[in-house]
Formats: C-alpha cells, sequence, structure tokens
C-alpha cells in the first residue's frame, strides 16, 4: 500500500495501562508533557482491566466537537491490541502511534525498530510533512472470522499460546515470566494434529508445534518468527513449524530466524489462511498475546489490505 499524505495530528489520545509490563507514571507523564507542548489537546486514559482501552478509543472518536485526531497507545501488544479494536472499524480520521511500555514491545520495533520513544513521538508531532522523518503508514491487518477481531501483531497456534496459560501460574514477572512459561510449556510438548490452507492450498498437514499467521516480524519482542513479513503488501504470511522440531528447540531457531531453512518449516503468503486441528479438539490459539479461549477446532484469517493508518519512519 501506497504511504498517506496527511496533516500532522492536533488532539491526543493517550492510553496508558498500568497492568503492562513495563509501566511507570514517569513515561506517561513524558510522552504527556511532550504531546502537550506541541498539540492543542493532550488527555490522558488510564485503563483500568481488559477491553477498556477499545471502548475509550470508541467513545472519544464518537465526539462530535473535539474528538482525538492522534491515538496513542502507552503499553504492551496487549495495549496497541485494544487500540486498534477502536480504532479500526470506522474511519474517523483518526491514527495510531505506539510507545513501547510492556514487555516484549514487538508492536514498536516492527515500526521504529531499536529507536528511542521520544525521538519517534516527537518526529510524529514535529516531522511528518514531505521530507519529514515519519510518515503516516497504511498497515495491513488480519481479521480472525471467529471473533471478528482484528489482528494487528499476528497469531500463532500451538506452544506458544499454551504458554499464555501457564504464564498465569509463575510467579515471576516481565520477560523472565514469559521465559519461564514457554520453557515449562516446552518441556515434553505434544504437537498438535494439524491442517494449514492458504487462499484454498493445503499448506501443511501433520504434526504441528505452532502456526504463526501475520502481521509483524517478531514476536515476543525478539523473535523473528515472520522475517519476510512485508506489513503493507496486502497479504498475510504464515509460518508451519512441524514435529521434527522439538517445542524446547524453537527460541533458539527463531532468534535468528534459523527457522527458515529446517526442513520442518512451511512459510506462505496468502489472503485468506486457515489453521485447523484436525482431531476435533479445541485449537490452542493466541492472537497479540492474548489467548483465545472461545476458538473451536479451526481459525480463519482474511486480509484487510491498508486498515490501519499509523505512525512510522520515513525511512524504514
Amino acid at each position: 500500500m501506497a504511504d498517506t499524505a496527511a496533516p500532522g495530528p492536533t488532539r491526543a489520545l493517550i492510553l496508558a495501562n498500568p497492568a503492562s509490563g513495563s509501566h511507570s507514571p514517569e513515561l506517561v507523564g513524558q510522552v504527556r508533557d511532550l504531546c502537550a507542548t506541541y498539540l492543542e489537546r493532550a488527555e490522558i486514559h488510564r485503563t483500568s482491566g481488559p477491553g477498556d482501552a477499545t471502548v475509550a478509543v470508541r467513545r472519544a472518536l464518537e465526539r462530535t466537537d473535539d474528538a482525538p485526531d492522534l491515538i496513542v497507545a502507552i503499553g504492551g501488544d496487549g495495549t496497541v491490541r485494544e487500540a486498534v479494536q477502536g480504532l479500526v472499524p470506522a474511519d474517523h480520521g483518526a491514527s495510531l502511534a505506539v510507545i513501547p511500555g510492556g514487555t516484549g514491545n514487538s508492536g514498536y520495533k516492527m515500526l521504529w525498530g531499536e529507536r528511542p520513544w521520544s525521538e519517534a513521538l516527537k518526529a510524529v508531532l514535529t516531522d511528518h510533512g514531505i521530507g519529514g522523518s515519519a510518515r503516516l503508514r497504511r498497515l495491513d491487518l488480519a481479521r480472525l472470522a471467529e471473533t471478528r477481531n482484528y489482528v494487528y501483531l499476528g497469531a500463532c497456534s500451538g506452544v506458544i499460546a499454551d504458554a499464555l496459560i501457564t504464564a498465569k501460574q509463575v510467579p515471576l514477572s516481565g520477560r523472565e515470566r514469559y521465559v519461564r512459561a514457554f520453557a515449562d510449556t516446552a518441556d515434553g510438548y505434544e504437537p498438535y494434529p494439524g491442517r494449514v490452507t492458504v487462499d484454498g492450498r493445503i499448506v501443511h498437514e501433520g504434526p504441528t508445534v505452532l502456526a504463526n499467521v501475520g502481521g509483524g516480524p517478531y514476536r515476543g519482542g525478539r523473535y523473528h518468527v515472520l522475517p519476510d513479513s512485508l506489513l503493507d503488501d496486502g497479504l498475510l504470511d504464515v509460518c508451519v513449524i512441524g514435529g521434527d522440531v522439538t517445542a524446547a528447540q524453537v527460541p533458539e531457531l527463531t532468534l535468528n530466524a534459523a527457522h527458515m531453512t529446517h526442513p520442518a518449516t512451511v512459510y506462505a503468503r496468502g489472503r485468506r489462511i486457515t489453521v485447523e486441528r484436525t482431531d476435533g479438539r479445541r485449537l490452542p490459539l493466541e492472537h497479540d498475546g492474548e489467548y483465545q479461549h472461545g476458538i473451536g477446532a479451526a481459525a480463519t484469517f482474511e486480509v484487510l489490505p491498508g486498515a490501519l493508518p499509523v505512525w512510522a519512519p520515513a525511512t524504514p
């Protein structure tokens, strides 16, 4: 999709998630002060629980006189996921800026890499014209047909999804919590019988450790699960790791994309991707860090080309 020529933002709604992995009042204050310096208005909404960010965005955008034209999401990938649910369904002329304040922050990294958040946000607020250092991009999203939710970063079945359940019982915090949860889940993990179909063509059938659909190239802020993914090509990528790889090998292989040359890996692209569990049991699935308890034996993802207006660097 082509980049979008757009005026700079004037009014911001800042979403702050106190439950995110690296939340701090100081970070929220710094973001507010920077926005207030350059914009007409900057308001903060501190989320109170799951789904609250989505409701806050929708209500703000429905205002007739002073609706925000910039949604600033401070938090991890879950906070961004909720902001996207509220922003995308209707075109209110608002756009998204992401500030890393979680554990993985893959959604920020796929846009701005290792650039400091303050540098990125200041570019959005002040340097967005022709030849500037920030630009408004329209990124592809996936829509999960079974829930109608929008998938920003990616969705994964198998061991990565099951590790989110394990993490609830791990008495740690931050990245260490998920590292321990994955290790505990991967120990003796049994691949599930699966099938992956891309635009009507079966690309994998058999034992499945995971199938990742997206989206962004990173998961967990550091693992290159979809290293060849483009954010605005009108297609979804899928990476399937089959049963010839043990679940315990996944972090090491994906850290530097070594899984891409493994014979148990299948990589494909398409507009409609279905991930199934062929024994009829519930498919373990997460998207953007949230376990999908309501999914049955299959999940179907459809691409929404250019659905998300988000600020990114002018030079990737």
